[in-house]
């Protein structure tokens, strides 16, 4: 069994943006409500985007598997959830999406049971959307720092 650990390192600025290291790449999130001039998705549509990357991904590599030909793939991708879990008004509900809907349009000359066969293997073949519809044992270490109270 071959297996890849996925690290990222993230960490807020003075200027509220938050910023994950991933590979040599920075990713900004910062959009909310309490600091609206600052621009960029949110972790709820980061999470989206890293599916639709994912169906991509996927999308192609089976794809080249079938031998189908993709001229092109578009993703659409669309979830709801309730705020009253984020805003504390509620214990009751979930903080996540309540559904997700995926549109895949992929562009080929592939027949549609061959692109129905096609879909299927990218789900099942799909880590994120594996990540989203099953459980996934997550632990969340607290970690302070100490700082010294005395002056120098």
């Amino acid at each position: 069994m071959s297996q890849k650990i996925v690290n990222v390192l993230g960490y807020a600025r003075e200027n509220n943006q938050f910023v994950v290291k991933a590979q040599n790449f920075d990713v900004r999130i910062s959009k909310n409500e309490e600091f609206p001039e600052l621009e960029g998705p949110s972790p709820l549509e980061y999470i989206l985007a890293g599916y639709a990357g994912c169906i991509n991904a996927v999308g192609k590599l089976v794809a080249k598997e079938q031998g189908i030909v993709l001229k092109s793939l578009q993703v659409e991708l669309s979830a709801t959830l309730s705020l009253d879990k984020y805003q504390g008004k509620v214990s009751n509900e979930r903080a996540g999406f309540n559904s997700i809907e995926v549109v895949v349009k992929p562009t080929s000359n592939a027949t549609l049971e061959q692109l129905k066969a096609w879909l299927i293997a990218v789900e099942n073949r799909c880590p994120v959307q594996d990540n989203l519809v099953n459980h996934t044992p997550v632990s969340v270490v607290l970690f302070k720092e100490y700082q010294s109270t005395e002056a120098a």
